[in-house]
């Protein structure tokens, strides 16, 4: 698997379009990126593991593939994971949630915990951590390392938007783990905002701004 998958899907780019827009209001802006992550789910999901089950169709008796919805958990990096989270709980409703608080430190930009709950037994089960954005990589490299605590079977990132130092801050500490994502932006600025970027993600998912 490729260490930083872009999801550019027509449908995926055009919304990102409209959420990037200064004067998009606060529901139009949750609702595209709650749409987004439904659509990312796909890419995010390819390969995930399946299993063979027995099904009686109209006509006769056969087997199918499925995933196993309770092995999934979705790691919502609060707080605006969670609308991340939702849009892919439309497609896998079976999955778990977990959720991990951090918050950055304003002057050090470095991550702190303050909240962090999993589902059990998370050695059998596969994690999509989400945040909508990955920036100076901090807050990333701490929920990575939080869920490796616990040995997961597989992890992987997925945000809207990145940037060069997000992604060399994140597989600089954790190479293993593929990054997905709508867009790799150009840069930080000296307050650890992406740029061209869309702003404060939470700010604008619930209008605090």
């Amino acid at each position: 698997m490729n260490a930083v998958h872009v999801i550019d899907h027509p449908l995926v780019q055009h919304k990102l379009t409209l959420m990037r827009q200064a004067d998009t209001s606060t529901n139009d802006f949750r609702r595209l990126l709650n749409e987004i992550a439904t659509l990312m789910a796909y890419d995010v999901l390819a390969d995930i593991p399946m299993q063979e089950i027995t099904v009686k169709t109209p006509m006769e008796v056969t087997t199918g593939r499925v995933i196993d919805g309770k092995k999934l958990v979705f790691a919502s990096i609060l707080r605006g994971g969670t609308s991340i989270a939702d849009g892919m709980l439309t497609v896998v409703p079976g999955a778990r949630i977990g959720h991990i608080g951090l918050y950055r430190d304003p002057k050090t930009h470095v991550a702190v915990e303050y909240y962090f709950k999993m589902p059990r037994e998370l050695e059998e089960r596969d994690v999509v951590i989400v945040d909508p954005l990955l920036a100076t990589g901090h807050s990333a490299v701490a929920a990575v390392d939080r869920i490796k605590e616990y040995r997961p079977r597989s992890i992987r990132f997925v945000c809207l938007l990145t940037c060069p130092e997000g992604l060399a801050m994140l597989h600089g500490a954790h190479p293993d783990v593929p990054v997905f994502t709508a867009s790799v932006d150009r840069e930080l600025d000296a307050n650890g905002y992406i740029l061209p970027g869309l702003g404060d993600a939470g700010d604008r998912i619930y209008g605090t701004a």
